[in-house]
């Protein structure tokens, strides 16, 4: 049976509610027909206006407040990307036909983000329920009738206040604790050797969801030889911090005793098959060697390390890169490359979120990188972490988990 296409410009006209599209400046982008006939405005009045242009406060009462409670929560939407339901509000509507004159409304208003590839807000669904009627009703009825109305109309819009309120305080817990576990499974930045490295974990600002970003810094038996390590968990949450804790330690221990990164890398991967949502982990390892000049590292799906040369040059090591982790049914040994480098070098690993942005390629996400990297090139590793996320990042903020790991060389 063939697919039917759904016309969702036609879904959205004819919900039976009152719905309207906002963009984050608060501008009508769009109104559907029950909207537009309860509010008494044509599309015209409507579509391409400020929402409090279209619908002002009532200048004549001093007290009228909902149209301020209104912006409260759209503003909180659009900070925080999260649905907000509000309490029943009493507006006071502007006759379009007899300007002048006002009506009093009673809305109860819920409020929700559209996010963009980039994470941010980019609309604002802005559903009404209309209850002047119920309100009105409860005034002309008499007595008892009258509470049980109060009663049922305000205990409506508690509920949907609780509700929002247990939603929020739910997703606020899951990411400390997240977080706090994250924490707890990522080394301290102690120094390696006598080596001057930088690391740094920004969990994403914009969204309750803590993934699975993670990095390594060990000492390795031989002379002068540490194994630097960064590595990204599919999924949210606690169940992808409590892989990623499990992984981490897998790919540090086997580093240890393996014979170079892709040997490491290849126990990990079969150490992967058995630990649930482990799937489609990118991991990059590398083996820094001081004695011999030489970066030996391989790739498992993950972003490239850099090399960032003392002339300000950049080198991507994509050399050696497979599939991420349990990508395929059989086993394959992984590839593996060695690079020279130079005193006074810098090798950066880092994870998606420093650099990628789902609508552009990542050709334009890597030059960036290199481009940041050249212009601070003369910075400490603990300078250049920071100026790395201050340039990096929206404004320093991380839409997607971070791990980054800078290492003079």
């Amino acid at each position: 049976m063939a697919e039917t296409a759904i016309d969702y410009a036609a879904v959205f006209q004819a919900l039976p509610g009152m719905v309207a599209l906002l963009t984050p400046e608060l501008v009508y982008a769009d109104a559907n027909e029950e909207f537009l006939r309860v509010s008494g405005r044509t599309r015209e009045q409507v579509v391409g206006r400020y929402l409090f242009d279209v619908f002002p406060d009532n200048p004549d009462d001093p007290s009228a407040d909902g149209m301020r409670n209104l912006a409260a929560s759209l503003d909180r939407v659009v900070e925080s990307g999260e649905r907000d339901a509000m309490a029943l509000q009493r507006f006071d509507v502007e006759s379009a036909e007899r300007p002048g004159e006002w009506e009093e409304r009673y809305w109860s208003p819920v409020n929700a983000p559209i996010l963009g590839t980039d994470g941010k807000v980019t609309l604002l669904i802005h559903r009404v329920e209309e209850v002047t009627e119920l309100i009105r009703a409860r005034e002309r009825a008499p007595g008892d009738r009258a509470r049980v109305l109060e009663a049922e109309l305000y205990t409506r819009a508690r509920e949907l206040q609780e509700v929002n309120e247990r939603l929020r305080e739910a997703h606020a817990h899951e990411r400390e604790v997240a977080l706090a576990l994250q924490k707890a499974m990522l080394p301290a930045p102690n120094p390696v050797g006598h080596h001057r490295a930088a690391v740094r974990y920004q969990p994403a600002t914009d969204a309750l969801n803590v993934c699975g970003d993670w990095y390594d810094l060990v000492s390795l038996a031989g002379a002068d030889r540490i194994g630097v390590a960064v590595g990204d968990v599919v999924g949210h949450g606690l169940a992808a911090a409590g892989v990623m804790g499990k992984l981490r330690s897998a790919l540090s221990a086997a580093s240890l005793v393996a014979d170079g990164p892709a040997q490491a890398l290849d126990a990990l991967g079969l150490y992967a098959r058995s630990v649930d949502g482990a799937e489609n982990t990118t991991a990059v390892q590398t083996c820094v060697d001081w004695d011999t000049h030489t970066i030996t590292y391989s790739s498992a799906g993950h972003l490239p390390p850099a090399v960032l040369c003392r002339d300000g040059t950049v080198v991507f090591l994509d050399g050696a890169t497979d599939p991420p982790l349990g990508a395929r049914p059989e086993h394959i040994p992984r590839p593996e490359a060695t690079v020279d480098f130079s005193e006074g070098d810098t090798l950066v690993l880092y994870t998606d979120g420093l650099i990628e942005r789902r609508d552009e390629d990542i050709d334009v996400s890597l030059g960036r990188l290199a481009e940041a990297l050249t212009r601070h090139r003369r910075s400490t590793p603990e300078f250049l972490a920071d100026a790395l996320l201050l340039d990096l990042l929206h404004h320093g903020r991380a839409t997607d988990d971070t791990a980054l790991v800078i290492v003079r060389l």
